[in-house]
């Protein structure tokens, strides 16, 4: 008799439990999709950044940004899909040199706002430029899946890929602002390419902090004023890339005078109480729903 009474109020006990314990599990998919309010991403230290775009130049946009973040001692990782081997209409140029060319640019670039593939990641992919819409998908979603389950970031900058309307980019852009944010979806549910996970015990990771940068839809703003001076000798760098040098290549060095005068106006312009900022659509939620 004793035994079953015993039975009974372990029966009653779990079934008062399983609903907390199931509850549990429903709060925490929640608190995935509700948003946080902004907070000052450059007051952050010791946190993993990772941007991931298509051609060396696209980090362009965000290198202020990185920047500030590399110096409060936040670690960055860069990930270029492409080599960047065909924007030139210099008709002696070839794709091998010129995809040497602007890996040289983006590293000078980089290293000018304080990444270096030394103290930082840099991982190029090695595609070919204006070719990502020609490679299976799933390839590529794979790539960065794994990307991000080794490195677990606590922020992804990416292409933005729109909201509720598919935002339009230029043929790499596009498949590179869905391509990253489906391996993030995919990179927090260990039955999306489980042989990370079996072969190299790379466990789910769930990505909560989305920057997209090159969007029409910006929410979040960050005040660089105080490296902009850094940004504009970065953008130099990129001589293959603008002006003159992308119809006949003149590298490696930049147009001094050229870049003599964009410091004298961003000077001028900063004189007159005008900040310098980056702009973002910002999400602070996991998109893995």
């Amino acid at each position: 008799m004793k035994t079953k009474q015993i039975e009974s109020i372990l029966l009653i006990l779990l079934m008062t439990l399983l609903p907390l314990s199931m509850s549990g599990q429903t709060d925490i998919r929640q608190n995935e999709r509700i948003p946080r309010p902004f907070d000052d991403i450059t007051k952050w230290t010791n946190k993993t950044i990772m941007w991931v775009g298509p051609h060396q130049d696209d980090e362009s946009g965000s290198l202020g940004t990185l920047s500030l973040l590399k110096a409060n001692g936040n670690k960055i990782i860069m990930v270029w899909y492409t080599t960047g081997n065909k924007g030139s209409r210099d008709l002696e140029m070839t794709s091998e040199r010129l995809a040497q060319i602007r890996k040289e640019e983006s590293i000078k670039a980089c290293g000018e706002m304080g990444i270096t593939p030394e103290e930082d990641t840099f991982v190029w992919l090695g595609y070919d430029d204006g070719m990502l819409e020609y490679v299976p998908e799933q390839e590529l979603c794979e790539k960065v899946c794994r990307l991000i389950r080794l490195y677990r970031p606590n922020a992804v900058f990416s292409m933005d890929p729109g909201t509720t309307w598919m935002q339009w980019h230029k043929t790499d852009h596009r498949m590179s602002a869905f391509v990253t944010l489906d391996a993030a979806r995919a990179a927090a549910y260990h039955l999306y390419f489980p042989h990370h996970r079996i072969n190299e015990g790379l466990q789910p990771y769930t990505v909560t902090e989305y920057f997209f940068y090159s969007t029409k839809e910006s929410n979040f703003e960050v005040d660089i004023t105080a490296v902009s001076d850094k940004k504009i000798r970065s953008r130099a760098w990129y001589v293959s890339q603008f002006g003159a040098g992308n119809f006949k290549y003149v590298g490696p060095e930049p147009d001094q005078e050229n870049l003599i005068n964009q410091l004298s106006s961003n000077t001028e312009r900063i004189a007159k109480g005008e900040k310098v900022t980056e702009k973002f659509r910002r999400l602070t939620e996991s998109m893995s729903f």
